[in-house]
């Protein structure tokens, strides 16, 4: 079977595959995974707030999020995001927000639902004597938080903050369906045009592997180096 593939086509794409596609990937990837770990932190506070009606609207929120499909959240977005816009700013047409942007906004609260519950595990991990002392020292709750808690749940949840960005990047390849030229995108805009789908498809999958086992490896290490630091 392999003696009748085409590798040319490979040879002659992959600098739009990796200069187009790849590149949106990775874009797209690393903005998600810096906006849902910001949100995920906040979310996070929030459940592990005192304030009851707090914590159950950010719970209810990562509940209803994880419990829905993404490639149906990146429908809804793609549609009601420009009609959502336009309500805000008080405009009678929908607002051209644009696939990249639909797109990333989507990708940053759904993956703040997950990192949510990963930054809220890190917190709950760290003693509660490191709280109160920090209290005792004079510091205020966010002033304890921030130098503190904080630093010390980051350092910890790293490697699964690293393996959720891993889940992340191979989710970036359902904008396939809004069009968007990503890597995925960009592969079956060329097996289309040379009619080998196959080739391309094969290729994108070998990629993906490849670099999905070497984030995978590095999550391993970091691990490690954290164990060891306990």
């Amino acid at each position: 079977m392999f003696a009748q593939f085409d590798f040319d086509v490979i040879a002659r794409s992959w600098v739009y595959l990796f200069q187009v596609g790849m590149a949106f990937t990775l874009q797209l990837t690393a903005l998600a995974m810096l906006g849902g770990v910001a949100l995920g932190t906040l979310l996070a506070l929030g459940r592990l707030s005192g304030w009851r009606p707090l914590a159950l609207l950010c719970a209810g929120y990562v509940n209803l999020v994880r419990a829905v499909p993404l490639v149906l959240v990146i429908f809804w977005f793609y549609f009601l995001v420009p009609y959502l816009a336009a309500w805000l700013v008080g405009a009678a047409e929908p607002v051209k927000v644009g696939t990249f942007w639909s797109a990333l906004i989507t990708f940053t609260l759904f993956q703040a639902a997950y990192y949510c519950e990963i930054m809220r595990g890190g917190i709950q991990a760290i003693p509660r004597g490191q709280m109160l002392a920090a209290q005792a020292l004079g510091m205020g709750y966010w002033q304890a938080m921030g130098h503190i808690v904080l630093p010390q749940a980051f350092r910890n949840m790293l490697p699964v903050l690293l393996t959720q960005t891993i889940v992340l990047f191979q989710d970036v390849s359902l904008v396939y369906v809004l069009s968007i030229p990503d890597f995925v995108g960009a592969a079956s805009k060329v097996a289309q045009r040379d009619g080998r789908l196959v080739e391309m498809y094969v290729f994108v999958a070998v990629v993906y592997f490849v670099l999905c086992c070497l984030l995978s490896w590095l999550a391993r290490q970091l691990q490690r180096r954290v164990a060891i630091i306990r």
